[in-house]
């Protein structure tokens, strides 16, 4: 078993340096293969000699556990992984899951906010309070830009060009992306980087958004900033930062953006991921037709 260990360490450290994996995605494989290994202890299977047979018990060992289909998915996802790398290095000669089906999900639409809905969140935060300012600037270019919260969270100055009105990121996979601002945000950073920054910042403050102890603003704190906002604009919908990101992607395409120019702002790596936004527009042309449509 420590050979696998062993193998498996190998594996993360070539996600994390030659694939450049985030941290949080690294122990998420991590966790997935200590499942896996502890199966494998228990029944004294050896991973270099792994049949399809043992690996189809795993899958059922999952099931048994009430696992949900899509954590299935994601472990298969990266027990795959880990098994093309020993192939592709010569550690081991056959795939044991190369015949294996991933289970069947059902993916759900994302839920999101209207627009009437969205106004009332962004109206919500005081502009006279500079903590509640603050909370504004960042519930608005959320919206603004469609950024993930991890994204949002860790912005520097030098990613903020306020003359082009863009938003420069480094997402998943540490790849680079311009999303443009609009006009009014600039305008709010502006004023929030005059008159709100200054009161909290030391001069080798790097970060964009801090908190009143002056440290970086993490994701834990503007989930309950969405949450506090959402409850004062009496949104009944349980808000996180994610819902966010769907509100903007989804009012862009409504509004007739087209998928790549939304793939580019999100940072999907493939078109497939933001096509899941198709369906909640089409649900919105539906309803548009049945309204509108003098025989509907």
């Amino acid at each position: 078993m420590q050979r696998a260990d062993t193998w498996i360490d190998n594996y993360l450290r070539h996600l994390k340096v030659e694939r450049g994996l985030s941290p949080a995605t690294i122990e998420a494989y991590a966790r997935d293969f200590k499942s896996f290994t502890a199966f494998l202890e228990e029944r004294e299977l050896p991973l270099s000699q792994l049949t399809e047979s043992q690996a189809r018990q795993y899958l059922t060992h999952l099931r048994q556990n009430a696992i949900s289909a899509r954590s299935q998915a994601r472990m298969l996802s990266a027990l795959r992984g880990l098994f093309n790398h020993l192939k592709s290095e010569r550690l081991i000669d056959v795939h044991p899951l190369e015949e294996l089906v991933s289970p069947r999900l059902t993916r759900a639409l994302p839920v999101c906010l209207t627009l009437e809905e969205t106004e009332r969140l962004l109206a919500a935060p005081e502009h006279s309070h500079p903590r509640e300012f603050r909370d504004a600037v960042m519930l608005h270019l959320m919206y603004a830009t469609g950024l993930r919260v991890s994204e949002l969270v860790t912005l520097t100055l030098r990613d903020i060009d306020l003359e082009a009105g863009f938003v420069a990121v480094t997402g998943k996979g540490d790849k680079r992306r311009m999303i443009p601002m609009g006009t009014w945000m600039t305008q709010l950073l502006q004023r929030y980087l005059e008159d709100v920054r200054p009161q909290r910042a030391t001069p080798q403050t790097r970060y964009l958004f801090l908190t009143h102890r002056k440290t970086a603003m993490t994701r834990q704190a503007f989930w309950r900033i969405c949450i506090k906002y959402a409850q004062r604009a009496g949104i009944d919908k349980k808000l996180s930062p994610h819902k966010l990101r769907h509100t903007f992607a989804t009012h862009l395409l409504e509004r007739g953006a087209d998928l790549r120019s939304v793939q580019a702002m999100l940072g999907h790596a493939d078109i497939v991921t933001t096509q899941i936004y198709t369906h909640v527009n089409t649900r919105h042309i539906h309803t548009a037709h049945q309204k509108h449509h003098p025989r509907a």
